[in-house]
């Protein structure tokens, strides 16, 4: 009969967890952080360091570092402005203390309560997005968007075999040579043009499911505000707290015709049709 190992002690697990650098992060309404540290007592100068995880291969890692310095209760403090910009996808961060490599940080308290229906004042002609989440593994790391112009969605409507879609655009105005698109992933599919209404700054566009029967794959949403030779925004969900929006916003898919169609938001938090033969 093989022996059970005793669990680990109440004392052995808190030191472990201790051994474990957390960071506390508050987020601001403008898109800037402010990250709170203990300070480990390690000689010389400090920094976080945030490292961009998706690069292209064969190219040096991008890298931003903010210097910690010391703040209230012995412990060190680090300050990402929203003026300095971050490249779109998931910068790791670490603490660095130029002895050693640097180390991965694992979330503490993030205080995320400002990004909670924020709404910029479409004043400046692109939208920042820096939202701190816990990975799977449990280390820190922030997901970051930067769009000029973006087409920020509400909430999504499904009556029948049409989907509704509302939202507002920041960063470029809509005019009467505006529409919206729905471009096909598949090679060779064409592209559908969908009407674009707006006013003050919003937009609305529905979508008739039946204009993707037979066209299986994945069909994503674009507007142009101002016809074919102006700006483009990607319709995203992201400004609010949630760093992926693809398994907690869930909408049904519904049948027409040979096909069933259904939006969702990708991992980048895009919005999406997925058009699949139905049984």
């Amino acid at each position: 009969m093989s022996a059970l190992l005793p669990p680990p002690l109440p004392d052995e697990v808190e030191e472990d967890v201790l051994a474990v650098p957390r960071a506390d992060c508050v987020a601001d309404s403008a898109g800037g952080l402010t990250f709170d540290l203990a300070d480990l007592g390690r000689p010389g100068a400090a920094s976080l360091l945030l490292r961009l995880r998706e690069r292209q291969p064969h190219r040096a890692p991008t890298e931003t570092r903010l210097p910690l310095t010391p703040a209230a209760d012995g412990r060190l403090r680090a300050v990402l402005p929203s003026s300095v910009q971050l490249a779109e996808g998931r910068w790791d961060v670490y603490v660095d203390h130029g002895d050693t490599a640097p180390r991965r940080l694992s979330p503490g308290v993030n205080d995320l309560r400002s990004l909670v229906d924020r709404m910029p004042s479409g004043t400046r002609p692109h939208v920042a997005v820096r939202i701190p989440y816990a990975t799977k593994h449990g280390n820190l790391t922030i997901r970051a968007w930067h769009r000029a112009p973006h087409a920020e969605a509400g909430e999504l409507h499904i009556d029948g075999a049409e989907l509704t879609v509302r939202g507002r655009l920041l960063g470029a105005p809509v005019t009467p040579a505006g529409y919206a698109e729905l471009r096909g992933r598949a090679p060779g599919q064409v592209t559908r043009r969908v009407e674009l209404g707006a006013s003050g700054g919003e937009f609305g566009l529905t979508v008739a499911y039946q204009d993707l029967a037979g066209e299986p794959g994945v069909w994503d949403l674009w507007l142009l505000p101002q016809g074919a030779h102006g700006p483009q925004a990607r319709v995203a969900r992201l400004l609010d707290d949630v760093a992926d929006k693809k398994p907690i916003f869930t909408y049904p898919a519904v049948r027409t015709g040979p096909v069933a169609v259904g939006p969702y938001y990708t991992r980048d938090n895009d919005l999406s049709l997925r058009v699949t033969e139905a049984d």
